[in-house]
């Protein structure tokens, strides 16, 4: 796909204005069925470093969970080639260098095959977990299947890339395969985003976004996925060195602490407001210095 200068001016203005962008048709249909079967190949090999199936259900220890049998990979690209090509693909850098002002840094890769029946992913920002200093993270995440709420597509809140980190609640666990969640006021829309395998969404990593269950029978919704922070950011949470310039070579950065000032929803004057909260505060949910890995979707 060829990107025009007013097609990239035109994704620019919306990812400044609500958070995020789609690019349709970013990569070719072949491409698509290339990476599907070079990660449905992977998987059958095995357990790879990183899976992750996510939390368990609370209370049922009985329901068959389908991501046992299709866990999330991580950090694909620090062993698989084609993983690494991908993330630093020139077509994404041309994108985000629109969308930012500046080449970016990559930093992280994920593949979530999402089978029927499996849980979502509870509302979130991903700078809670890279904790990009200064600025913020940006993620692309390629659809490899047409995603809808059928399937358990992405689901967004336009705008919310304005807010401050967020402190979290505790998710329900019978719908998101991780346990906490960022709640949204009154006020602010959680709208699902359709997508096309090929289409590609950029999205901020402050704006508030998470996933449906897939309610379908019969229908993977898998993404292939990669984080980046912007490319005058000094520091990044541990867990996501080493960071690569997008021609393949390393940079050095600082490593940042996890945990840190986040907000919480208040009523203020008949408003519902974000107030900053103190990391030590028992109403703040502050996360240790520590590398474990992220959960993220």
């Amino acid at each position: 796909m060829t990107l025009s200068h007013n097609d990239l001016l035109r994704y620019a203005a919306q990812y400044q204005r609500d958070g995020y962008v789609i690019v349709p048709s970013l990569f070719a249909s072949s491409e698509v069925a290339g990476f599907i079967e070079h990660f449905m190949d992977l998987r059958r090999q095995g357990s790879k470093e990183g899976d992750f199936a996510g939390v368990p259900i609370a209370g049922d220890d009985n329901t068959p969970d389908p991501l046992q049998q299709y866990p999330r990979m991580i950090h694909m690209h620090r062993w698989d080639e084609p993983s690494r090509d991908w993330m630093i693909d020139q077509r994404i850098d041309t994108v985000m260098t629109s969308l930012l002002g500046m080449s970016p840094y990559a930093v992280q890769t994920m593949l979530y095959f999402k089978p029927p029946g499996a849980r979502g992913q509870a509302l979130h920002q991903d700078q809670y977990y890279l904790r990009v200093q200064p600025g913020t993270c940006i993620a692309a995440w390629l659809a490899l299947d047409d995603c809808d709420e059928a399937n358990g597509c992405m689901q967004i809140v336009p705008g919310s890339h304005k807010l401050p980190l967020l402190c979290t609640v505790p998710a329900d666990t019978t719908q998101s395969f991780t346990d906490v969640m960022v709640p949204v006021p009154e006020g602010m829309t959680v709208a699902p985003i359709i997508m096309k395998a090929g289409d590609v969404l950029f999205f901020n990593g402050q704006l508030i976004h998470g996933s449906f269950p897939n309610s379908s029978s019969n229908r993977f919704r898998r993404s292939l996925i990669g984080h980046y922070i912007v490319g005058d950011a000094e520091k990044v949470a541990k867990y996501y060195h080493p960071v690569l310039r997008m021609d393949g070579t390393e940079v050095t950065l600082g490593v940042s602490k996890r945990g840190g000032a986040c907000g919480v929803w208040v009523e203020k004057d008949g408003e519902t407001v974000v107030e900053m909260r103190d990391p030590e505060a028992k109403s703040a949910v502050a996360v240790a210095d520590g590398d474990d890995p992220p959960l993220i979707a």
